[in-house]
């Protein structure tokens, strides 16, 4: 395959390009920019030398639709002007940013401070969450790509959902990102002496993966209560961990629990319940496209705590997006990415 990458300066596009390397279809991969044109690639990430030499390339509608998939991981707002005009023009195209993911533009428009995509495109695009809308994807030509923390949180929970096992009414999520899931963009907030040694809680009920994930329970398992959805940055380069919190429907045993995530990812090659374990952490998973999963039942307040984790630049963005591409092109899910985690 002919492979496009927009906005591969980012962290996204850097893992994009580290794990694409190793996938046996990809023939050429080729990277574009909106303001460095020309520059090679590895002079500005010293990592890639000898690897990936190429020099950045111009974003030109006539060169774009050369390639078999396009993907794009941009800042939020940048995809709509760039991916509508390709759609149907023959490449695959996948976002990794947030433009294409909630169907209602004025949600769009609430949560991300952007002018939304028009709404015959966002009609088009197809949530990307591989588990849970496998056919939709393989036949999409616009994929929007599900955000990091959803991701984390959807995987652990649907199933529970879906089954009526926990009360989905009383849901709360905490959910703790390391520092990259912000970007590679300079801010206060990112800045080594405000995360080092230090935990803190941003966007209090204002995070803009609220919507995504209220929208994909309802699409997925029926159900449109809202939810408590907070998140935290600790001090740590990769992964996410996402702890929810959920009284159990009347006589739902853990066991029950644990038997409707099994059944519901036992040919999920990416999806692995853990289910005795004293320990549960982000360096399980570090590295790779795997989403953990482990849940308990405190029989004290028969409630449920569900517990996810995922490397958030992997599972939660370049590692799902290659997955879904490799839907898309009828390959096994796992091609490119079989990497073991790294754990220390």
């Amino acid at each position: 395959m002919k492979i496009g990458i927009i906005g591969a300066t980012g962290y996204g596009g850097l893992e994009l390009i580290r794990l694409l390397h190793n996938h046996p279809d990809a023939e050429r991969i080729d990277l574009f920019t909106s303001s460095e044109e020309g520059i090679q690639f590895s002079n500005k990430y010293t990592h890639l030398m000898n690897i990936h030499d190429q020099a950045l390339l111009a974003i030109e509608h006539n060169r774009l639709t050369e390639y078999d998939v396009i993907f794009t991981s941009t800042p939020s707002g940048v995809s709509t002007d760039i991916l509508p005009s390709l759609i149907g023009s023959g490449p695959k195209l996948i976002d990794l940013s947030g433009d294409f993911r909630l169907k209602n533009p004025i949600d769009y428009e609430q949560w991300y401070k952007k002018t939304p995509a028009p709404s015959d495109v966002l009609e088009k695009s197809v949530y990307g969450l591989t588990e849970w809308n496998e056919a939709a994807i393989g036949q999409a030509d616009l994929i929007a790509n599900p955000g990091c923390y959803p991701t984390a949180v959807l995987l652990s929970l649907l199933p529970l959902l879906k089954e009526n096992l926990i009360d989905g009414a009383n849901l709360v999520i905490d959910a703790k990102s390391g520092v990259s899931g912000a970007g590679n963009k300079p801010s206060q907030m990112t800045h080594f002496s405000e995360t080092n040694e230090n935990t803190a809680i941003y966007k209090i009920h204002q995070h803009q993966h609220i919507p995504e994930i209220e929208q994909a329970i309802n699409i997925f398992a029926g159900q449109t209560a809202p939810i408590t959805f907070t998140t935290h940055l600790v001090p740590m380069t990769r992964g996410i961990l996402a702890t929810s919190y959920a009284p159990l429907k009347p006589n739902v045993t853990e066991q029950q629990l644990k038997n409707a995530l099994k059944e519901t990812y036992a040919y999920d090659p990416f999806v692995r319940i853990i289910e005795q374990t004293d320990k549960f952490g982000t360096n399980q998973v570090y590295g790779s496209n795997f989403c953990d999963i482990h849940v308990k039942v405190d029989p004290r307040t028969n409630r449920a705590t569900i517990v996810s984790v995922i490397d958030n630049l992997v599972k939660g963005a370049a590692g799902q997006a290659i997955q879904n591409m490799n839907v898309q092109f009828n390959l096994d899910q796992t091609t490119g990415l079989q990497q073991v985690p790294l754990f220390i």
